[in-house]
């Protein structure tokens, strides 16, 4: 009998939301693999769980893939849990968990919170249809094809941003669509839950220095833009001597179409096709 690799969600701020069948998942696994042994330790103690603690990380997660294997085949129950929410979840987990698929063992969920989930339904924003971008790009122009690309399916957009960064992000928003309604999600479960909503103007007053906690952003999809605005930037660019590149990486910093249709339009443009 070989054990099974059970992928468990856990509390993102407060303890008490950890399931019945989480809590039965940890007190049951042999071996609990885990982000922080530090923070499972303190939620394996509030389980009531005695299993060893492994930490896989993203910088070993698919070396210890070997040891979790090793453990599944010699009978014993493997969980997996990450600091907080669900593992994968722009968390270590799925290199893991693949591996252990590959090797023909047994892998099941038990589901649990997720920061993602919890800000889309608190937030108030449009839920029928929403895309999740992972962290924030720390760039300017890597922001923009960032968005562009998540704005491309006319859909809410659910993010998670440093604290520190959460300033100049918002700053990004405001001069790319200052009305952009935007939920700004933070501690949340925990004590100081906060959640800001209002337009990305409005967001960013009250946000003009680094924020307390974990933060999880919420933008409203994005409202149609005109359809000559990014020819009309094109334009612009090219007859100020900008090559096609340039060009396209202006058009998407600047939040004024894709990077792509930029690239496109500059290549086609008239002064570079009678040059």
């Amino acid at each position: 009998m070989t054990g099974r690799l059970r992928v468990v969600g856990t509390p993102i701020g407060n303890l008490e939301d950890l399931t019945p069948r989480a809590a039965d998942a940890l007190r049951g696994a042999a071996l609990i693999a885990c982000e922080d042994t530090r923070r499972t330790g303190t939620l394996a103690a509030h389980a009531g769980a005695r299993g060893r603690l492994l930490a896989v990380h993203a910088h070993n997660e698919a070396a210890r893939a070997d040891a979790v294997i090793a453990a599944l085949r010699a009978g014993d129950d493997v969980a997996l849990v990450t600091d907080a929410g669900m593992p994968s979840v722009s968390d270590p987990g799925a290199r893991l968990v693949g591996a252990v698929a590959a090797a023909g063992l047994p892998v099941d969920v038990v589901p649990g919170p997720s920061a993602v989930t919890a800000a889309v339904a608190v937030a108030g924003a449009p839920a029928d249809r929403f895309a999740f971008g992972g962290f924030v790009p720390r760039k300017d122009g890597d922001r923009g094809r960032w968005l562009d690309a998540l704005d491309g399916a006319g859909a809410t957009v659910v993010a998670f941003e440093s604290p520190n960064r959460l300033p100049a992000t918002l700053a990004w928003l405001v001069a790319r669509d200052p009305a952009r309604p935007v939920a700004v999600c933070r501690e949340l479960t925990k004590l100081h839950e906060e959640v800001t909503r209002g337009p990305a103007a409005r967001v960013a007053e009250r946000y003009d220095a680094p924020a307390r906690g974990e933060i999880t952003l919420v933008l409203w999809p994005a409202a149609a833009r005109e359809d000559d605005t990014t020819p009309r930037a094109v334009d612009a660019l090219v007859r100020a001597g900008l090559g096609p590149g340039q060009v396209a990486d202006a058009v998407a910093a600047l939040g004024l179409g894709s990077r792509n249709d930029a690239y496109r339009a500059a290549l086609a443009h008239p002064s570079r096709v009678d040059a």
